[in-house]
Order: C-alpha cells, then structure tokens, then sequence
C-alpha cells in the first residue's frame, strides 16, 4: 500500500484472526480508552510488565498512562487489539509510536501483548497498522529501547529489519527503518492477519 499524507484512520477497524484462529479486532486508539489501557496492564504478567515498562510495578504512574492515551494521530500514533473471540471483549495488545520533535521524521516505538496471546502474531499485526500510518505522517524512522533479556522483542525488530545502534545499562537501542519493515511486512503472505491489515487500510 502506498501511504497517503494526512490520511486519516480514525475509526477505521480490521477484523482478523490470530494464528490460532482467535477473532481480533485492531483500532487506533483514542484519549477515551484510558479504562481499556489500564485494565490491559493489570492483566500482563510482572515479567511483561517489567519489559514494557522497566518495572515490575502492578501499575505505571499516572503520568506514564496518561501519556499514552494522549493520542493525536500524528505526533503520538497508537494501535490497540481487542479479542472479539473472548468473553467481554478485553484489550489484549497496543503499539505506540511517539515523534521526537514537532515535524521531525524520527519517533520511539513501544510495543505490549497480553502474555496469554504471545506467540500468535498479533504484535506484527498491530505494528503493520502502526507503520502504515506512520510512514503516511511522516515519521520515517522509529527507535526501539529493549532490554537484553526481552528475546522476543528482539526477535521481532529483527524480523522487521531493525537495526542495533547500540547498548547501556542493559538497554539495547535499535533504529527501525518504517518503509523497509513495510515491505519485509508486505512479503509475509503467510500471515492471514498482516495481510488483512494491509487490504483493510488500502481500502480506506
């Protein structure tokens, strides 16, 4: 799909399955799903949340939730899945991506997946949106901080092309290229719900 500038996918919802077959449901997120995010977070492991937020705390500060439903669309890019398929239809995953500065094409991508649905291909879902929508704002290129231990965090920039920039402190730092993970995206016909992420934003 080619990105258009300033398109906008607000609204817009993909419907797929996992790779075991569960129902999910993709969306952009908004300011008003903040209730959503944080029952999302009680329900990830300590090690899950360790990874994603540097701390195993049942519950990041205020400042730190707030800050990711202070969603725009532009300058902070945000995709959550719900499962269709499970009883009350729960948050189970988000994707974030924040520009550095106003304008600039340079931003930071953060990624979380419910422990129960890891392993089924709904981070490369979620990031296929992401990146398409980044790439029609503007934001080029996207830093990924992941620590040492997190194996599939690292797998996954990896199969998207990422590459390591460099480390501290446990931290590894990778720069993500949007257009070519797109493309490494676009390849794996394989995967019924990046592709159905694919036909359903080129449509819109």
């Amino acid at each position: 799909m080619a990105a258009r500038a300033g398109m906008s996918l607000g609204g817009i919802e993909v419907h797929s399955v996992l790779a075991d077959g569960t129902a999910v449901c993709l969306r952009a997120i908004t300011p008003a799903d903040e209730p959503l995010l944080r029952e999302g977070i009680t329900r990830l492991s300590a090690e899950a949340r360790y990874l994603r937020f540097f701390s195993p705390a049942p519950m990041p500060p205020d400042s730190v939730v707030e800050s990711l439903v202070d969603v725009d669309g532009r300058d902070h890019i945000a995709w959550g899945a719900l499962c269709t398929g499970c009883e009350g239809t729960p948050a189970i995953g988000a994707v974030h991506a924040v520009r550095y500065a106003h304008g600039g094409r340079i931003g930071e991508y953060s990624v979380a997946v419910i422990d129960a649905f890891h392993g089924k291909g709904l981070a490369r879902m979620m990031t296929t949106a992401l990146l398409i929508q980044c790439l029609a704002e503007g934001l080029t290129e996207l830093d990924v901080h992941i620590l040492s231990e997190n194996r599939a965090a690292v797998r996954l920039v990896g199969s998207l092309g990422a590459k390591w920039e460099r480390a501290a402190a446990g931290v590894s730092e990778y720069r993500l290229d949007v257009a070519d993970a797109l493309d490494l995206l676009r390849r794996d016909t394989a995967a019924r719900g990046v592709q159905d992420v694919f036909h359903t934003l080129s449509s819109a």
